[in-house]
């Protein structure tokens, strides 16, 4: 397939967004023609049925070497150093369609450091690496649902989807529920961002409430003196209210 065509102007950038017909779903259709990607990665066939799904768990991700420690959900201590940014605390509650929390469940984040770049060999963005930032954590939700994590505010990146594109700062979470195959996968965003116009992956998700629904509120109780700023970014699984996931061809 044909990669699509690239835009030469912002103004074209809006056009192709605002001719972009929702497909009427809960969630953004597989492929989405301004999040380029997407065209070129969601399946063309039928679906497959596993014949052994058992094997498919056991080929699935792995939550790594040891048990999730006291120090896995705070990014800002695993190194010698501090790490250079905006330290915040992003916490919230998972829960199902009628508000009941979602216990012990695995709930991982990944991100971009201060200057918009992931501790990745394929990321070649030219912004510096952070030695002292890995950007990955994880924790287990409590007996109400909560979670948190201390972390530093990623920056944007340029993403090469089209003419001058860069991502608004965000931070990856997936949530693991009974089995391997159960995974949800998301992104938060932080509130006013002036690149949120400009974003394809957010304009896939066409309900406005949903939309919504993935930019963090800032809560200033949550603010801890002389330390970090307070985010609070609540997970609802399914039902009107369910937080949009990412298809997985598109991760």
């Amino acid at each position: 397939m044909a990669a699509p065509p690239a835009l030469s102007s912002q103004a074209d950038i809006d056009a192709e967004i605002a001719a972009a017909v929702p497909g009427g779903g809960p969630h953004p259709d597989r492929g989405y023609a301004p999040y380029r990607s997407s065209a070129l990665r969601h399946p063309h066939q039928r679906l497959a049925a596993v014949r052994d799904p058992e094997a498919v768990e056991l080929s699935g991700p792995v939550f790594g070497a040891t048990d999730v420690t006291a120090l896995d959900h705070d990014l800002t201590r695993q190194h010698l150093g501090e790490p250079l940014g905006e330290r915040i605390t992003v916490t919230g509650r998972v829960t199902d369609r009628q508000g009941r929390p979602v216990r012990h469940q695995l709930v991982e984040i990944w991100q971009a450091n201060a200057a918009g770049r992931y501790a990745h060999q394929r990321d070649d963005h030219p912004a510096p690496l952070d030695p002292n930032f890995t950007g990955v954590g994880r924790c287990l939700t409590d007996g109400e649902g909560r979670y948190s994590f201390t972390t530093i505010k990623p920056g944007a990146y340029p993403w090469r989807n089209h003419l001058n594109a860069w991502r608004p700062a965000h931070i990856h979470f997936s949530l693991f529920g009974t089995a391997f195959t159960q995974r949800l996968v998301t992104q938060m965003y932080f509130p006013g961002d002036p690149l949120f116009p400009y974003d394809p992956i957010l304009h896939s998700v066409t309900d406005p409430a949903a939309r919504r629904r993935l930019v963090a509120d800032y809560v200033h109780a949550l603010s801890q003196p002389e330390f970090s700023l307070g985010y609070r970014f609540d997970i609802v699984l399914d039902g009107p209210a369910a937080t949009w996931t990412e298809p997985e061809e598109q991760r």
